[in-house]
């Protein structure tokens, strides 16, 4: 009789795996490990009789690690870890695992391998392999494949050995050493660069913290902080849309603007007024057609964790730790799979007859298997397959263990309605389309009627409403009930919740469908970031700051590409297209490169952190070379150098080196965009050398008259710079990537309120006139210009005539008078400039009002673009008067708080106004 030695990855597995082949009439023992027992029977393999002895590992039976002279951190420079030698053994925990199998695997003819069939359970099975034939070189060796843990699939794997895989165990040897070494060498570098020169108060022992850097870690965290970056520069931006409701015997009809909305506020009251003073409505169009809403594709892991996390708020990790405890009680399919088709061997009926006596969706299974119903249809392919396992699937039938609990009973409830789901047909819908004109503006509604639920029967997790509206005609004409003009503000996107994270690492190839759940983990727990009630991701000061710090550098490093490549390149070696060694020389010698380009930009890294938390007592004191380029000696202390700065909301600053022991600042203007020492020095000042400084400013945020570009000396000689920072002040009211302020002493570098763990989202409400942050409505800068022009206006020396500057572009802009009906002989000042288009009437100059220098109707403009300073449409002097502004119903009967747009009566509508013909 053949002796074979089975080995599964968990204790857990192997019972079943035993309890299943022996029909539960088997021995067992203990071996070395007491978690690790012994099961044995007899068994048939295609008519050999076989004497079976099942046994397990728990996951890896190997680490992979730098050898000893290596191991400590400060034993080389972490750049030398590209090139380490490094050794794969069987670590202290698991010796007794391994002694057990080579006593069993020196008496065993065969060597069958139950591992989990995808490439990390492959690499185990290597590893099994290495330490078995360490023992017998003679062992037979065969893989057994299976999907679930039930008695079909595991006597079929039994009777079908194959040979193991070596490219997926190539892959995973590929991705483990890639990862060690780049997670060693920049987790080493970073970690011992910040931890001892800056107070990281999300630690409770920061002499303790690590500062981890990993290849899917980084990429991933990067999602999360360019999502919060996008929110905090977002600026909203008003708009318009007209809203037309029609009420009649059979109810009301809410119709939309198929424009949809407009930024420009004038453009929108010419469409409104041509609509209010034609207001009959004729139906142009009505279009019935029936819809269809499929069911969703068979469940893979991804959207298995991102439906749990959408309809439970269940974390990626409880989900894998809870389908994991399903799979193993042999309850659903194997939980780690990327395929979302059925084969064409999956016997999907046999699957559901199993649920017919469920209590609660039973009756549903039933109607599914009667042919006279016409509710079976046969799954849709989501196009993936991994080729190793089918898609997430029920198993077995359970009513309700009495042992699970909540995630349990929810999770299993998921995978058995999303299958009985996915064999069924969409649900049916009747919907009506009504368009409509109003002067020439085309409005649209539209209503639903549900014809056939079918699969949202047993799919409660998704609905499909209906909403009914009046029936109309084609040629049929009526007047609205209300016509309003509404406005909006743009809104900024969300945080990230899980299942959006998710949704990136996937689309982006971050991770796998086993490991992604790991990776966001590891951000929790390193405290990078934070998940709130609602599953959704704020990044922490720490990992804002290293996200900061690397892309300063020019680096992508947080960003997804050098990862997706290498996945990429894992995926190539496991499918046999490139060896090990290829991909392995091709990915370290870029990211040594990264590394090297890393080490010498440091100092981004230190800048980055001095934004967000304060230095550190630990510090050694002779970094102030390396937290930025030397401008002059400090000539109050006398010790160390003045170094440039950028502070936390973009403002450059240049500081003493030696802070917070000395506290010599100088503040440079608050319009610098960018600055750069240059080799150039000043031959005035003292204490010297004073390198002189390459100056650009924002040209929006200088006065008429100074250049964009300056070649500049912080010493005191400077006569621009002076009057810049009389003129501007020395704080940009425009803040680096929408980041809060910082708390800045008045005599020292800039200082970052000390990190919170739990980060504040509260923000600033923009100015009413502008649209900016920084400062009250009261304090807008372009109200205080105003008053400016009030002062400045006068005569044109050349011809006589009254002008003043434009606030925008400086020209000279020339009093004229109005020759429209509405404004006959009214003095006004206007800009000759097109692209300005600065406009300001004389009297309310002479009232101090703010002067409008808007974009024209005709320009495009972005809600994303970074160099707008004020708001779009009407520009500064409309937007003060956006929460007065108006109207009434096209009926003629005031709306609630609504009033004429010109003199403010609600009694009459807008283009009856008297005050129009004045």
């Amino acid at each position: 009789m053949i002796k074979v030695l089975n080995v599964a990855e968990k204790p857990s597995v192997a019972k079943s795996v035993a309890t299943i082949l022996s029909r539960n009439q088997l021995r067992v023992r203990d071996g070395r490990s007491r978690y690790n027992k012994i099961f044995e029977f007899n068994y048939s393999i295609n008519g050999q009789q076989c004497h079976m002895l099942v046994t397990s590992v728990t996951g890896h039976l190997m680490e992979v690690e730098f050898e000893d002279r290596f191991r400590k951190w400060h034993s080389c420079d972490p750049a030398d870890l590209y090139t380490a030698p490094i050794r794969k053994y069987v670590p202290e925990d698991k010796l007794d695992i391994k002694r057990t199998l080579e006593e069993e695997a020196r008496r065993c003819h065969w060597l069958v391998l139950w591992l989990d069939c995808d490439r990390e359970g492959e690499n185990i099975a290597f590893e099994v392999m290495a330490v078995c034939k360490g023992v017998n070189r003679n062992l037979t060796i065969r893989r057994a494949r299976f999907s679930a843990l039930i008695e079909r699939d595991i006597h079929e794997a039994a009777q079908n050995l194959i040979a193991p895989n070596q490219w997926f165990s190539d892959a995973v040897d590929a991705r483990q050493e890639i990862d060690l070494r780049i997670g060693a060498s920049f987790t080493r570098f970073q970690t011992m660069l910040l931890r001892d020169r800056f107070v990281i108060d999300s630690a409770q022992d920061d002499r303790n913290l690590v500062l981890s850097y990993g290849p899917c870690q980084f990429p991933t965290l990067g999602f999360v902080v360019e999502r919060y970056w996008e929110i905090q520069s977002h600026e909203p931006e008003e708009f318009w849309t007209i809203n037309c409701t029609h009420r009649s015997d059979e109810g009301l009809a809410s119709f939309s603007w198929m424009r949809g909305h407009l930024f420009d506020y004038t453009s929108s009251v010419i469409l409104y007024e041509m609509c209010v003073e034609e207001p009959t409505a004729t139906v142009t169009k009505v279009q019935q057609q029936e819809k269809l809403k499929y069911p969703p594709y068979p469940l893979s892991t991804i959207e298995l964790e991102k439906r749990a996390s959408r309809y439970f708020r269940m974390s990626s990790e409880q989900t894998m730790k809870v389908a994991e405890d399903l799979y193993q009680a042999g309850f659903i399919s194997y939980p780690r799979t990327e395929t979302d088709s059925f084969s064409s061997r999956t016997d999907l009926h046999t699957i559901v007859q199993e649920h017919q006596e469920h209590p609660v969706w039973g009756s549903y299974a039933q109607r599914l298997l009667d042919p006279g119903a016409g509710l079976w249809r046969n799954p849709s392919s989501g196009g993936h397959d991994d080729k190793a396992h089918p898609p997430i699937h029920p198993t077995k039938f359970s009513s309700g263990e009495s042992r699970w609990s909540q995630d349990h009973h929810r999770l299993y409830e998921l995978v058995v309605r999303h299958f009985l789901a996915c064999v069924s047909q969409p649900a049916v819908g009747a919907e009506t389309v009504v368009e409509i004109d109003i002067a020439g503006e085309r409005f649209s509604a539209s209503g639903r009627v549900i014809l056939a639920k079918n699969y949202l029967d047993v799919y409660r997790f998704e609905s499909w409403g209906d909403s009914m509206i009046p029936t109309y005609v084609q040629g049929q004409q009526f007047i609205p009930t209300t016509l309003t003009l509404d406005s909006g503000v743009t809104r900024p996107p969300p945080l990230l919740s899980e299942a959006d994270l998710l949704s990136c690492m996937d689309k982006a190839g971050i991770g796998t469908d086993a490991t992604m759940h790991d990776h966001i983990k590891k951000l929790l727990d390193r405290f990078y970031v934070t998940k709130d009630a609602n599953t959704r991701f704020s990044p922490t000061n720490l990992g804002e700051a290293l996200v900061m710090g690397y892309d300063d550098m020019g680096y992508e490093l947080w960003k997804p590409n050098l990862r997706s490549l290498m996945e990429y390149d894992m995926k190539e070696v496991s499918m046999g297209n490139k060896s090990k060694a290829e991909v392995l020389a091709t990915c370290l010698q870029q990211m040594k490169a990264c590394f090297l380009d890393a080490k010498v930009n440091k100092v981004k890294l230190l800048e980055a952190m001095a934004i967000f938390f304060n230095r550190s007592d630990r510090s050694n004191g002779d970094d102030s070379s390396v937290l930025g380029e030397n401008v002059r000696p400090c000539g109050l202390c006398q010790e160390a150098n003045m170094v440039l700065r950028k502070n936390r909301d973009g403002n450059f600053m240049v500081g003493c080196s030696g802070f917070p022991q000395c506290r010599n600042a100088v503040w440079l203007p608050g319009p610098v965009l960018e600055a750069t020492i240059t080799n150039n020095i000043c031959n005035s000042c003292t204490p010297g050398p004073v390198y002189l400084i390459q100056f650009k400013f924002r040209q929006l945020e200088i006065p008429p008259g100074f250049n964009v570009n300056h070649l500049g000396c912080i010493g005191g000689c400077d006569e621009t710079l002076r009057q810049l920072i009389e003129i501007c002040g020395t704080g940009s009211r425009v803040q680096a990537r929408g980041r809060p302020p910082t708390t800045t002493p008045s005599n020292g570098p800039p200082t970052s309120t000390p990190s919170n763990p739990q980060r504040s989202n509260s923000r600033q409400a923009p100015c009413i006139y502008c649209y900016q942050t920084g400062h009250a409505s009261t304090d807008c800068p372009s109200r205080i210009s105003a008053t400016r022009h009030v002062q400045s206006h006068g005569m044109n020396q050349q011809n006589g005539e009254s002008s003043i500057p434009c606030s925008t572009c400086g020209t000279s802009c020339v009093l004229r008078t109005a020759n429209t009906a509405n404004n006959r002989g009214r003095k006004f000042y206007s800009c000759s400039s097109q692209a300005c288009n600065f406009f300001v009437w004389e009297d309310n100059l002479n009232n101090g009002s703010a002067p409008r220098s808007a974009p024209r109707p005709n320009i495009s403009n972005s809600a994303s673009n970074p160099s707008r300073r004020g708001g779009r449409g009407r520009g500064v002097q409309n937007a003060g008067r956006a929460a007065d502004v108006t109207f009434v119903s096209a009926t003629g009967e005031p709306i609630s708080g609504r009033r004429c747009f010109v003199c403010g009566d609600p009694s009459h509508f807008a283009n009856a106004c008297p005050s129009r013909g004045s």
